[in-house]
């Protein structure tokens, strides 16, 4: 039986973060992960400055032997329609693959580790927790996704909520396909759907192009994907035939999760929680923000893991994305019609205004 003071079970960017800063402060942490490291991520692929500024990464640093493909604007649209480019002549995004970063930051934690095995048992005892009858634990953070184990043991119920789910590929493009790709690596573009429930992505990094489209409508999902791979070739944005399918993924977004967070010895951190932004669906700075702030709800529990000490976690949340939730477009949205937003969609994202002060500054790149 091993023994530890904090297991996280989750080894993304949520989980990661909360152990580094754990193991730092001279917690004994053991992170357990039913996947082995590097391993492949359903994700866009894109992360802002700030995620390298809460990590405290040089992105040079990061950049040496791996994929980093810099940013300085966006092409967005509805889908269709006219495309607004924006140009902020500096680097306000970054490309990666989550192959490799998820992995940097995995090996860069310091918590022992425990890959390749999945939570199979929780078992609560008078000062803890027994896990696959193997680990005793004072305290368990579950870091493991939508459909984390530990979110359903607190009562998550994933067939009660409403989650954003997403479809996407990340090729490795030939010599040809390279030169055929009208996606440029310093502009992404994003395509917005009609009824402004999702939107589709084309990002490329270097030589490797990222693919996707995620909705709050999952019923519909599958017919708006193959419609916006269509839709990409009679564009010529992507001239070749995709050569692997899609694969898919669940998250919700912060203004429709309802979990509960915090009980005795225990609390849900990144998408567990249900922290993505609601606007653009963000996950990773959100994630690692959390992980970071259960850190110090953690710490300044100082050992003692009831739900009233640990609910400062929930405080600190309240306090960072209090105001994400939720914003002036969105309420607006909420009111009218389906045809008059539709309608007030097409115009606005004909602007340049809106296009880069609303859609990119507010809801993709968080500028204040």
């Amino acid at each position: 039986m091993e023994s530890c003071s904090v297991l996280i079970v989750g080894g993304g960017p949520a989980g990661s973060s909360c152990a580094r800063k754990l193991h730092d402060a001279g917690l004994h942490t053991i992170l357990l992960d039913k996947s082995t490291f590097p391993r492949n991520k359903v994700c866009g692929g894109w992360i802002t400055p700030a995620v390298f500024e809460q990590l405290d990464i040089d992105p040079g640093e990061y950049a040496s032997g791996r994929v980093m493909q810099l940013i300085t604007g966006f092409r967005t649209s509805l889908k269709g329609g006219p495309e607004i480019e924006t140009d902020y002549g500096r680097t306000v995004s970054y490309g990666i693959r989550r192959f490799e970063f998820d992995d940097y930051l995995l090996c860069r934690c310091g918590a022992q580790l425990r890959l390749g095995t999945p939570l199979k048992s929780i078992v609560r005892t008078a000062d803890g927790w027994i896990v696959n009858g193997q680990i005793r634990a004072r305290l368990i953070v579950g870091a493991a996704g939508h459909f984390c184990p530990v979110a359903r043991f607190l009562g998550a119920r994933t067939s009660d909520e409403t989650p954003v789910t997403a479809q996407e590929v990340e090729l490795q493009m030939s010599a040809d396909q390279l030169s055929s790709c009208s996606i440029r690596g310093n502009l992404p573009e994003l395509f917005f759907c009609e009824d402004m429930l999702g939107y589709g992505w084309c990002f490329r990094k270097g030589n490797f192009l990222n693919i996707g489209l995620g909705r709050l409508d999952p019923h519909s999902l599958p017919v708006h994907v193959a419609e916006f791979v269509r839709f990409l070739k009679d564009t010529g944005k992507v001239s070749f035939d995709l050569p692997v399918s899609m694969r898919g993924h669940a998250y919700l977004i912060q203004r429709e999760a309802k979990r509960n967070l915090v009980d005795d010895g225990i609390l849900l951190i990144g998408d567990a929680a249900g922290l993505a932004y609601s606007q653009s669906g963000e996950g990773i700075l959100p994630a690692i923000e959390s992980g970071l702030l259960a850190a110090k709800a953690i710490l300044e529990a100082d050992g003692r893991y009831s739900h009233e000490r640990l609910n400062s976690y929930c405080e600190l949340l309240a306090s960072r994305f209090g105001d994400s939730k939720d914003d002036w477009t969105t309420r607006i949205g909420r009111t009218l019609p389906q045809q008059g937003m539709q309608l007030l969609a097409r115009m606005l994202l004909r602007t340049r205004w809106f296009s880069r002060h609303v859609v990119l500054d507010r809801w993709f790149l968080r500028i204040r």
